[in-house]
């Protein structure tokens, strides 16, 4: 059993950042730990995942503005997000798979979100 707790969201204006933390409660060594996104009215989406090797995937907006990273110490995995844009506002949802299914959006668990708003 895998828990997921994620924080860090909030308003920041265009252009700033934020820096997004999940905590793990669980042993996903072997599988993904990732970073996804839920729009209004828009189908959820990835945005960042890191194997248990270290790996690092990313979706083509997030490539040069998102760094996913882990803490092994502190069980934790955080998404650095620099030059937000209005179009970044979404639920940002951690999920995690204990298996080496890669990084896709049918994680088998979820954390319940924190909301990330980008104002003009």
């Amino acid at each position: 059993e895998v828990q997921l707790v994620e924080s860090g969201g909030g308003l920041v204006q265009a252009g700033g950042s934020l820096r997004l933390s999940c905590a793990v409660s669980g042993d996903t060594s072997n599988g993904y730990t990732g970073w996804f996104r839920q729009a209004p009215g828009k189908e959820r989406e990835g945005v960042s995942c890191i194997a248990g090797d270290g790996t690092t995937y990313y979706a083509d907006f997030a490539k040069g503005r998102f760094t996913i990273s882990s803490d092994n110490a502190q069980n934790t995995v955080y998404l650095q997000m620099h030059n937000l844009k209005p179009e970044d506002t979404a639920t940002y949802y951690c999920g995690a798979d204990t298996k080496p299914s890669g990084c896709h959006r049918d994680m088998p668990y979820w954390g319940k979100g924190t909301l990330v708003t980008v104002s003009a």
